[in-house]
């Protein structure tokens, strides 16, 4: 039995993975934890009885503890937690799938507690990747990618040798706006960011897509996953979203891993590696596919991804800056208090404005944040 710590139960990763667990036998999600949604935790608790349950909220988890008190479940609550849940002895991996830089402290923990991490929380590495990597190597803990293009180019690489790889080949869909001018941009509403043509993500995660952040992100998240120089990673905006990433090595070979869009094929292979499972998900018919596409990004238009590449080759706490404005921006956006433009320029904003720490601590990560955060406020208001 495979113990688990699912630190964002709620959301769409941690939904997804809780659906697996419902499928195979031989998983058991131990700890759950979650931000607010006590609605959807308490039906969590009820159907899958974990030992530990965590809402960060503190108010909503005393909600929580009085809802399920006919339970022997233990709720906890904030940073301390997490932590506490992310440690837990029974479990053996922890799925860190909460959206923001709430993970960086709990995934750290869990690594200094001898727990395999299957990560889906894209700000750890970003962030805190020069922290993370050679703690996992010390410790001994393997950090198994569940972005579908992290673990594409995970999957490509078994059994090869990594000295010899060439490049990282990052796809991406190009988003709902794939093609759009910036002055078209100005006046897109919320609801059409949302609307992903090919995948079904969270919120914050589909408006990234839209910006192209997202891929900025998965840039400097794949840097640090895999020991490769920022300029040996490449974006092919590939709008089918069949080829999920995949590796160039020195000779001219291409190794890629195929499928159809669905984020439960790696969440799967990361609970399991290195094994396989059979998953009932639709498959790839070539004989049906009309056509692949490939295409040049257009960091023109989609300014925030050429900001992601000035971010993550400046290093320290730039990446922490980009990362933070973005997704407080993203926020605003969501809260429909900005346009979709305004998200990048908050990001330059604040980039600019910001003194640069070369090798940051947790605390200095967690400073710069702050200080971008307070930036915006003043800005925006």
């Amino acid at each position: 039995m495979k113990k688990l710590a699912i630190l964002g139960s709620t959301g769409s990763i941690g939904r997804q993975t809780l659906e697996i667990v419902r499928e195979e036998k031989d998983l058991k999600a131990e700890v759950l934890a979650a931000g607010s949604n006590i609605e959807l935790m308490e039906e969590q608790i009820r159907e899958f009885k974990p030992k530990i349950a965590v809402i960060f909220q503190e108010d909503k988890a005393k909600e929580l503890k009085q809802r399920i008190k006919d339970t022997d479940v233990r709720v906890l609550s904030g940073m301390d937690g997490l932590i506490e849940g992310a440690v837990c002895d029974q479990v053996s991996i922890v799925v860190t799938s909460m959206v923001g830089m709430i993970g960086i402290r709990p995934t750290i923990a869990a690594i200094e507690a001898g727990k395999d991490i299957a990560l889906a929380n894209k700000e750890t590495l970003v962030t805190a990747g020069h922290i993370i990597m050679p703690l996992a190597k010390k410790r001994g803990v393997k950090i198994l990618p569940v972005d579908s293009e992290h673990s594409a180019i995970f999957q490509s690489l078994q059994g090869e040798n990594r000295e010899r790889i060439e490049s990282l080949i990052l796809t991406a869909s190009g988003g709902p706006f794939r093609g759009k001018t910036r002055e078209e941009l100005r006046e897109v509403s919320l609801d059409q960011a949302l609307k992903h043509p090919n995948w079904s993500m969270g919120r914050k995660i589909t408006v990234d897509s839209a910006t192209m952040v997202n891929k900025g992100l998965e840039m400097m998240e794949a840097r640090w996953l895999f020991d490769v120089p920022l300029d040996k990673i490449q974006v092919i905006v590939h709008p089918q979203s069949i080829i999920h990433s995949g590796v160039e090595f020195e000779d001219g070979a291409v190794i890629a891993e195929l499928g159809m869009p669905d984020m439960k094929l790696p969440i799967q292979y990361a609970l399991f590696y290195p094994d396989r499972r059979y998953l009932n998900t639709k498959r790839v018919k070539f004989t049906e596919l009309a056509t692949l596409t490939f295409e040049k990004p257009d960091i023109e238009t989609f300014r925030g991804l050429g900001l992601a590449i000035e971010a993550g080759n400046t290093g320290g706490t730039m990446p922490t800056v980009f990362n933070a404005a973005n997704e407080r921006a993203v926020g605003l956006f969501l809260d429909h208090k900005i346009g979709f433009l305004d998200i990048d320029e908050l990001i330059e904003y604040c980039m600019e404005r910001h003194k640069l720490k070369k090798d940051p601590s947790v605390s200095e990560i967690l400073e710069a944040e702050k200080e971008s955060l307070e930036l915006i406020e003043k800005r925006v208001g």
